[in-house]
């Protein structure tokens, strides 16, 4: 499908690929308010939130089927296990539906497979208890592609509901110095739905700003994308003439591996 660079598609399929992000340090309270407002109208999957904001987020989406999404041990995945399961469990008990947490980078990367999968079954079976879903960030920045495959084989063992591909946040200190992130690319998202089993849905997260990335990712087996471009996104796919039909469209690829950020 990807090849022809065509795909049919419906207006409510494009909303219910997005999670609308929140998850900037800098937004206040306002901020929030106007993405959830912005969440509501567009009807996407999720709003993703930080966890002291789930009672507003709950309160907010009252009525609609826009779930909450918080996310813990966020971004950098450093807290304890014990800390990331109490995490978890209180997300979503508190009314997260969907909870995406961040592995612990530093033990993938050196391999300690059996600490990395203790810990993502711990937390998915808290989530699970508590009525929602996980959503597991590796953070690919930072990463090999045998990492990349290893965490899409564990995470098949575990029926975790998500592989998602990064937090927004990983900038990685390049050689001149400067910080740089790629986010979700095209190879990476084709690894990881070929490594994943049927069951396991692939999360892009970071340099998927516009309709024609969405589209193209959802050509690869992307089930659903992070974006803060949610009101460009949808508001393209209405002047091409998506609608509640399925409707058949044209997407630009995404051009080589584009810097990362929502």
């Amino acid at each position: 499908m990807a090849s022809s660079n065509t795909i049919t598609v419906t207006l409510g399929q494009i909303a219910k690929m997005i999670d609308h992000s929140l998850l900037h340090p800098t937004m206040t309270d306002a901020d929030i308010l106007e993405g959830l407002r912005i969440s509501k109208k567009y009807n996407v999957a999720t709003a993703c939130v930080k966890p002291y904001l789930i009672p507003m987020a709950k309160n907010e989406l009252d009525g609609t089927d826009v779930l909450v999404c918080p996310v813990i041990g966020f971004p950098h995945g450093n807290s304890t296990t014990d800390v990331k399961v109490y995490e978890a469990t209180a997300a979503a008990q508190a009314g997260g539906k969907e909870i995406d947490m961040v592995i612990n980078i530093g033990k993938a990367l050196g391999g300690d497979w059996d600490y990395v999968k203790t810990e993502i079954e711990a937390i998915n079976k808290a989530v699970t208890q508590n009525g929602a879903i996980l959503k597991v960030i590796f953070e690919n920045d930072y990463l090999q592609e045998e990492h990349i495959i290893r965490l899409c084989e564990i995470c098949s063992e575990l029926d975790v509901a998500f592989v998602k591909t990064s937090t927004g946040y990983g900038f990685v200190k390049q050689p001149n110095g400067q910080y740089s992130y790629k986010g979700a690319t095209v190879p990476h998202l084709a690894l990881m739905r070929k490594h994943s089993k049927p069951g396991v849905q692939v999360k892009a997260a970071g340099g998927v700003r516009t309709l024609d990335d969405l589209l193209h990712v959802m050509s690869l087996g992307v089930t659903r994308i992070g974006a803060t471009a949610t009101i460009a996104i949808m508001e393209d796919a209405a002047k091409r003439g998506i609608t509640s039909e399925p409707t058949t469209v044209e997407f630009k690829p995404i051009a080589g591996e584009s810097s990362g950020g929502y």
